[in-house]
This record gives structure tokens, C-alpha cells and sequence, in this order.
């Protein structure tokens, strides 16, 4: 498991499924506003690509997010579009509902710069997200991450086009920030 000061990320258990099918992607609204693809229903017991992990995809590794003070779930992560040759990824998460606003978002994203630059030897880390997700860009910014633009009407959310973010962090940006 790789542990930040708040929260653990570890591979995805066959119980976490559940967990997450209900908490997150069952909630129209915040699969709608997470995903790049409509939200569909899924089967209940059913093999969802968005929770059952591949472990031979090479350019995506998904992670559970669990606190460290009790273990409990308490969302996803990954590091996605991974680029072996141009050393670069995209990062995510999604906590929650009842774990939202206690700063694990920004812990997550240390703990994924973390692996990609130290674990993976990456270059460059990018996220991309909703302009009006005030929470993801304090998260990301915190973290060193530097708005690079902003996509106009990028993403298609519930009956409109909506701006994204686009920011991104390199390896020795990360280093100089996490030492002071």
C-alpha cells in the first residue's frame, strides 16, 4: 500500500466493488460529471470495466482509497493514459460522498504524484477537470499542479458543454515543491 499522511491507496478487493458501484457511479450526477462516456445502468453482479481492475492494462492502474486511521474505503485513483515512452500520465480520484471536504482529495494527489514520479519514473502528471470543480483544482494546485489552459466546452455534462482545466506538474517541480 502507498500511504500519504491521511490516506492509503491500495489494489481494488473484490468487496470495494459494491461499495463503490452504489456510492459512486449508481449517483447519475457525479458519474455524469467524473466520466468521459454517458452514464449507463450497470447489471448488479455484473463485470463493470469502470471497477473491475485488468491487471494486464499497462496504461492504467486503478487504486482503492482507504483512510489510514481505520482502513475504511473511502473512494477510487489511478494513474491513466500511461505514456512509457513521453514518461507521462493523467491522474484521478473520486471520493466518496461522505468523505468529501476532510482533505483527502489533496492527500490523494500527493500520494499519485508520489507513484508516478518516484514508483514509475514519470516526467509530467496532468489532470484534466470540470472548471467549477473548485475542490479537484485546490487538490491539484496544492500539490504544485500549474494551470496550463483551459479547454472551452470540452465536456458534455447532463445537457450542456462545459469548460475543463487542464493543469499539469513535472518531475522536478515536484521535487523542488515537496522539499520546502
Amino acid at each position: 500500500m502507498l500511504r500519504g499522511s491521511k490516506v492509503g491507496l491500495r489494489a481494488r478487493h473484490e468487496d470495494d466493488i459494491p461499495v463503490l458501484r452504489t456510492e459512486l457511479y449508481d449517483d447519475v450526477v457525479n458519474a455524469a460529471r467524473s466520466e468521459g462516456r454517458p452514464w449507463r445502468p450497470v447489471t448488479p453482479g455484473s463485470k463493470d470495466s469502470r471497477l473491475v481492475v485488468d491487471d494486464t492494462a499497462q496504461s492504467y492502474v486503478p487504486f482503492s482509497v482507504v483512510e489510514l486511521d481505520g482502513g475504511t474505503l473511502i473512494g477510487t485513483a489511478s494513474l491513466w493514459d500511461i505514456d512509457t515512452h513521453h514518461r507521462s500520465a493523467h491522474i484521478g480520484l473520486g471520493l466518496l460522498p461522505s468523505s468529501r471536504g476532510h482533505g483527502y482529495g489533496t492527500d490523494v494527489v500527493a500520494v499519485l504524484c508520489h507513484y508516478g514520479f518516484v514508483v514509475r519514473g514519470l516526467q509530467r502528471l496532468q489532470i484534466e477537470t470540470l472548471s467549477d470543480n473548485d475542490a479537484m483544482l485546490r487538490s491539484a494546485e496544492r500539490n504544485g499542479f500549474v494551470r496550463e489552459g483551459v479547454m472551452r466546452s470540452a465536456a458534455w455534462v447532463l445537457g450542456e458543454f462545459m469548460d475543463e482545466v487542464l493543469l499539469g506538474l513535472l518531475a522536478e517541480e515536484w521535487k523542488s515543491g515537496s522539499e520546502g
